[in-house]
């Protein structure tokens, strides 16, 4: 499937992910949480997750990074490559920690993820200190250049005040300068705008970008909100069901939607047209069991263009044009629907 993982040549791809599937074994029996998941990202590109809640999205990348406890977590298939190396289950590549170092991480709440009995100068100088090898002094200056860079102000005295001293938005900021302390070759951004008000959200997004700019590093953004797909993005890849089911440029998945589900987020989507305002389109229905999985597409039972074949065999991969991909049985030259029914360029 690496032939649908990117449109970038091999050489471009900084992180690759292949076939990956992740299980859990609980009371009530396994769960598939991921399922055969591909996708990669090059160097300077953002590349975003999109999907409901449930359907595998930080799993996903918490695999990657080696977060996913075992037990009751288990990896049964697939690679992670970064510059063509497997990472999956070695913490160190070319002489250097992954986490931290190579791949950093900025996490869902950081109300719930930074040391409530640190300062927040110690957090970011920490990483410094065990990846780079900083004395104390030097890691603690670097730390306040840290803050300062992610338009903190007053660093020098935010970077001896604890967590519970900092807002939502100085937090969230908090948590990026830590996770790019070490200049990562990607950053994982987890719901990095969760609960935060619209200014500061912006002021966020702004940020990574500038960073981005300056860095080089690649982005990996797992969101809800196709808003800040559409503003940060370069590439989209659509989850649902611990299955990828479309991937393509934001251009592709916004204006030329090519699966019903990606069609369903739209609709759900706020918009600024007068006209649209007032009426929003919900999915009908939830998610499927991953106790059981579906034996066809997981979007059957909530999909209006329904056909037999969905329901008892998984859609293959249908390429619409470079780089833009859909699994959906309506693409099959069979079909008795057709695409256009679903009013792909709306």
């Amino acid at each position: 499937m690496k032939n649908e993982a990117s449109t970038s040549d091999s050489m471009q791809r900084l992180l690759e992910v292949n076939n990956l599937a992740v299980e859990f074994d609980t009371y009530g029996g396994v769960v598939h949480a991921v399922r055969d998941v591909s996708f990669s990202v090059g160097k300077g590109k953002t590349l975003a997750i999109v999907g409901e809640s449930g359907c595998g999205k930080s799993v996903t990348v918490q695999s990657i990074m080696g977060l996913t406890p075992m037990p009751p977590g288990r990896i049964t298939s697939g690679s992670v490559l970064l510059r063509g190396q497997e990472v999956l289950g070695a913490p160190m590549i070319q002489g250097k920690d992954i986490r931290g170092s190579e791949i950093g991480m900025i996490f869902q709440d950081p109300m719930t993820s930074l040391n409530p009995t640190m300062t927040i100068g110690d957090q970011i100088a920490e990483p410094l200190q065990i990846h780079r090898g900083y004395d104390y002094r030097k890691a603690q200056a670097e730390a306040v250049e840290l803050l300062d860079l992610t338009k903190i102000p007053e660093a020098s005295k935010r970077a001896k005040q604890y967590p519970f001293e900092f807002s939502g938005g100085m937090l969230q900021r908090a948590m990026i300068a830590m996770a790019i302390s070490c200049k990562p070759s990607i950053l994982i951004a987890d719901e990095p705008t969760t609960a935060l008000d619209v200014t500061i959200q912006a002021q966020i997004l702004d940020l990574l970008q500038e960073l981005q700019k300056e860095t080089g590093m690649a982005i990996v953004l797992i969101t809800h909100d196709l808003g800040v797909v559409a503003r940060l993005a370069d590439e989209v890849t659509v989850m649902y069901a611990g299955k990828i089911v479309e991937h393509g440029s934001v251009e592709d998945v916004f204006y030329r939607s090519a699966h019903p589900y990606t069609l369903g987020l739209r609709g759900a989507m706020p918009t600024n047209d007068p006209e649209s305002q007032s009426v929003l389109s919900p999915i009908p229905g939830s998610p499927p069991d991953l106790f059981s999985p579906p034996r066809g597409c997981g979007y059957c039972a909530r999909c209006p263009w329904a056909m037999t074949i969905c329901e008892n065999e998984h859609p293959g991969s249908y390429n619409l044009n470079q780089g833009h991909y859909s699994k959906c049985w309506m693409h099959h030259k069979q079909s008795p629907s057709k695409p256009e029914e679903l009013y792909f360029d709306q």
